[in-house]
């Protein structure tokens, strides 16, 4: 059962990631990188400090650090466990998706970029979802992220679904602890 599941997995990133053209490389390859997403980054910390003043907007960015660290380092965690190889790592795999000058070293399962992008989108819509109209269209930032991966060969389409789910489930357990913590603080 477990192999058979794999062997969709693989057949699922092979077709995927071979829709996949030159002339959309370039974007995929920079929409992968954390460094562009700063300015989306830039004006949630804004909409966050302006709907809860400095000393709570504080809190929540402190928050919003610990939760990334936590994210990341349980995610390695999880990868140094099951250590499945990268599709562009793998023998047989590899040499069926589209390569690229980018080969993380890493272990694949599960994805950190989708299960951070995932904790830190969901607890900011969760945080700020009565205040601000449109902020559910953040989930956008993670379907992209994770897609990213596929699209360039260095995670399994399970992969993104793991961390997708550990996202959710960090997110929101971040959420109630902040709001907690807030509650019971002087930070109301």
């Amino acid at each position: 059962m477990l192999d058979r599941l794999l062997q969709i997995d693989t057949e699922l990133l092979i077709f995927l990631n071979n829709l996949g053209s030159e002339q959309w490389d370039g974007f995929w390859l920079a929409l992968t990188n954390q460094f562009h997403w700063s300015p989306l980054f830039a004006l949630l910390l804004f909409l966050i400090f302006k709907k809860f003043g400095w000393k709570n907007g504080g809190l929540i960015l402190l928050f919003l650090v610990v939760l990334i660290t936590f994210s990341d380092q349980f995610t390695n965690f999880i990868k140094n466990t099951f250590e499945r190889l990268r599709p562009c790592n793998t023998e047989g795999v590899l040499q069926q998706i589209r390569e690229f000058n980018y080969k993380p070293t890493s272990y694949s399962f599960y994805s950190g970029h989708a299960a951070s992008s995932t904790t830190f989108s969901f607890f900011v819509i969760l945080l700020l979802k009565k205040h601000y109209k449109y902020i559910g269209f953040l989930v956008i930032f993670p379907l992209l992220f994770g897609y990213s991966r596929i699209y360039l060969g260095v995670h399994y389409p399970v992969d993104i679904l793991a961390g997708y789910l550990a996202g959710l489930f960090f997110g929101y357990l971040f959420y109630v602890l902040q709001k907690k913590l807030r509650l019971t603080s002087r930070f109301r």
